[in-house]
């Protein structure tokens, strides 16, 4: 059986997104967190205009799409090894 993928970042093929659809996830946030779909290297360029039009044709609201969190901007191992590990950093 050949896996038709939605996500190529994050390896989420159709029928999961299908899946989540039909267990009740209607919107592309809540689609995300449970398939883990647009998380990957490009943010959802690639498939959440793909994951819209499936929610739109089941009856569901897309929404205004991914909501943006922190980092904005990948932090650089080197900054992270610059650490004091005494400071006490609480994560």
């Amino acid at each position: 059986m050949s896996k038709t993928l939605a996500c190529r970042c994050e390896d989420v093929s159709l029928h999961e997104l299908e899946h989540a659809i039909a267990l009740g996830y209607r919107d592309i946030e809540s689609i995300k967190r449970y398939t883990g779909f647009g998380t990957g290297w490009c943010q959802g360029k690639w498939c959440t205009a793909l994951c819209a039009r499936l929610i739109e044709e089941r009856g569901g609201d897309p929404g205004q799409g991914i909501t943006p969190r922190p980092p904005y901007h990948p932090t650089r191992l080197a900054d992270l090894a610059g650490l004091d590990p005494d400071a006490g950093y609480d994560p």
